[in-house]
């Protein structure tokens, strides 16, 4: 490793914000100072800004009190209702205080501890790997830079997403950068194969998912980060109470041959998840990050816990609830309903951080989305950033009339696209292969869509967000919201079928699948 003089998270700007209208970096330290005048975190690569705004949660409930009285006291979380008047104290302070941030990130114990270089601990690293990922003859056998850095191909298969970059000339990340893929790693990646460690006499060489992989994240927003990182702090109950509680920078290494510890609340709930294990080279003079090691951090089980930002999903078959998975192609306010009704219902159990919000802030709260389209192993799709309007107002304990009616309008867009996709197809079957007898039920072959399918699909889905948002108001709250959708859907199966011939046939097979979409409202 190089022998430069470290980069030290505390101090160093790697944290893009916007403060006063005007993006800036900023290290922890003056994050957490500045915490009330900062807008916005303006970190590019979504899923490491998911992960560090868990690390700044944990982080937050370290500093911040009143009279003493900490945000992870254990003993005062035993009391729900003690623990939430603790946070609105906290929140009327508006910022934190700056004698508790320095005190936290001067700690004796933690010397070392945020720099991303440290040789014996590197922040949310395993420098053992130095000796562990070794080949057959006992040789450094790092991953490479390009494993490190999401979107770019590793081996000869890899997707390019952001650019062109080969293994075989590998280019260097600036060390800040580094740090939003070393935290995106930790909770998003993959599992399979990585390079082996060895530890025993076995080079394993495969590892597990990150906790938060393929998953969408969904956080209260506040009009400041101050609001927001007390308001992520999740609610007692999500974690263990009894255990000392400790996030990964806080405690020794873990053994990677024992079992996981206890998943305590807030910090291991929080940051103390991760199944992979990283250690990143720097440049001589620690300004950048030229090579790294990923691999497995354990091979036992995880521990049972449930991530207080995301909307749980139970199967249809039943069994186990699953945090609903990021969909590129999903648009933000289909989640809606999931967000403001309460927490056990047909569209999904709501997040706990959404939970036991203070009324007087619902008003100006919006969410704050970041989700990461994958599939279970190694494959990366895209990743999102979306932000609502200030709809936690209308979660149904404070408005339920308001709450079911966003329910209702969702749900009607949902069932117009799903017919609609079936009415396009419907047409394309008849007027490009009819039936002998046209009174007769058609079948559809589930291999050939059709071009309309697609097409309406693209049309509608944008129109039906607009008006979405345009029904999603007060004075639309007692108007069934579904003749409107309707009317969207046939708008976009005639754009669908707009180029189509205009002979008889094609005309019968509008008309039926128009009569097919209009059927909605004689069963509504």
């Amino acid at each position: 490793m190089g022998v430069g003089a470290g980069f030290d998270l505390r101090e160093e700007p790697w944290i893009p914000v916007r403060v006063g209208g005007a993006s800036s970096r900023v290290g922890l330290r003056e994050l957490f100072h500045r915490a009330g005048e900062v807008e916005d975190v303006e970190l590019p690569v979504a899923p490491a800004a998911s992960g560090l705004l868990r690390i700044l949660a944990a982080i937050t409930a370290r500093i911040a009190g009143h009279d003493g009285a900490r945000m992870d006291d254990e003993d005062l979380a035993e009391d729900g209702d003690a623990w939430l008047a603790l946070r609105n104290k906290v929140l009327a302070g508006g910022s934190f205080d700056r004698k508790a941030v320095d005190s936290y990130f001067d700690d004796e114990a933690l010397v070392g501890r945020f720099d991303l270089f440290d040789k014996e601990r590197p922040f949310l690293q395993d420098p053992r790997l130095l000796r562990e990922c070794v080949d057959g003859q006992g040789r450094p056998n790092p991953s490479g830079v390009n494993k490190l850095v999401l979107g770019r191909p590793t081996g000869v298969n890899g997707a390019v997403l952001f650019g062109h970059f080969t293994d075989t000339d590998p280019v260097p990340i600036d060390a800040a950068e580094a740090a939003w893929h070393l935290i995106a790693q930790l909770y998003y990646g993959p599992s399979g194969q990585c390079t082996p460690r060895r530890i025993t006499q076995v080079r394993a060489g495969s590892g597990d998912a990150g906790p938060l992989r393929k998953t969408v994240s969904f956080h209260p927003w506040g009009r400041t980060l101050f609001t927001s990182l007390v308001l992520a702090v999740p609610v007692p109950g999500g974690g263990d109470l009894e255990g000392e509680d400790r996030c990964p920078w806080e405690e020794e290494l873990p053994d990677p041959l024992g079992p996981p510890p206890v998943m305590t609340w807030p910090g291991r709930l929080l940051t103390g998840r991760a199944r992979h294990a990283v250690l990143l080279v720097p440049s001589v003079d620690c300004r950048q990050v030229t090579d790294a090691y990923l691999t497995w951090a354990t091979h036992h089980p995880p521990r049972a816990a449930r991530d207080p930002f995301v909307i749980l999903d139970m199967p249809r078959a039943g069994g186990e609830p699953f945090a609903r998975p990021a969909d590129g192609q999903r648009a933000l306010w289909r989640d809606m309903d999931a967000l403001l009704l309460k927490s056990r219902t047909p569209t999904g159990k709501r997040p706990l951080a959404l939970e036991n919000l203070p009324h007087a802030l619902l008003p100006s709260l919006r969410v704050r989305a970041y989700g990461f389209d994958q599939d279970g192993q190694q494959r990366d799709r895209s990743w999102f950033e979306a932000t609502t309007p200030a709809v936690l107002q209308w979660q149904q304990e404070v408005n339920e009339a308001m709450a079911l009616h966003v329910g209702r309008c969702r749900q009607a867009a949902e069932d117009v696209a799903q017919r609609l996709e079936y009415a396009a197809r419907l047409a394309w079957k008849l007027s490009n292969d009819p039936p002998a007898d046209l009174s007769a039920k058609v079948k559809l072959d589930p291999k050939k869509y059709g071009p309309w399918a697609r097409s309406a699909a693209a049309a509608y889905w944008p129109a039906a967000e607009r008006l979405f948002w345009d029904l999603a108001a007060p004075e639309h709250v007692d108007s069934p919201p579904l003749r409107h959708f309707v009317d969207a859907g046939l708008d976009a199966l005639d754009r669908a079928l707009g180029g189509a011939r205009a002979d008889l046939r094609t005309a019968r097979a509008r008309s039926k699948a128009r009569a097919t979409l209009r059927a909605l409202l004689r069963n509504s």
